[in-house]
């Protein structure tokens, strides 16, 4: 349902917020802050691959966000749910009376076929009974 689908989209803008930050963590440049002093050197990713890493993640959590705002927009309104589940549940019975009766008709003839297979059986065996006391007479 709609629910399930937007819990589902919003499971993954908080994936893709977190895989970003996670990349934004591991390609930054450690920073200096006055008055401490850090030995040791850390080589940074390319500049490429990080401008990489913005575009797609700028990609996915802005087509994610359009995902959301598509699927907030599809909720019915809390005014005309009523009415609308009224209406639905309305089509719904006489569609289901339609077929109810198309049901009945369809068991009918089945049950007129079924009659007249059972009397084309009776005439055969009729048939096949009379023939073996002929073939026996003679």
């Amino acid at each position: 349902d709609r629910l399930t689908q937007l819990q589902d989209t919003v499971n993954q803008q908080a994936e893709h917020f977190c895989n970003a930050i996670g990349i934004i963590q591991q390609t930054s440049c450690p920073s200096k802050f006055p008055n401490f002093d850090r030995s040791g050197s850390q080589t940074p990713l390319r500049t490429n691959t990080q401008e990489d890493y913005a575009q797609l993640f700028a990609q996915l959590i802005s087509r994610c966000a359009k995902d959301i705002d598509t699927l907030i927009e599809s909720l019915p309104n809390e005014d005309s749910s009523t009415e609308l589940q009224n209406q639905s549940l309305r089509r719904l019975e006489v569609e289901n009376q339609e077929a109810a009766k198309r049901l009945d008709e369809v068991a009918r003839s089945g049950e007129v076929l079924l009659e007249k297979i059972q009397m084309a059986l009776e005439d055969l065996a009729q048939a096949q009974l009379e023939i073996h006391i002929t073939s026996l007479n003679r």
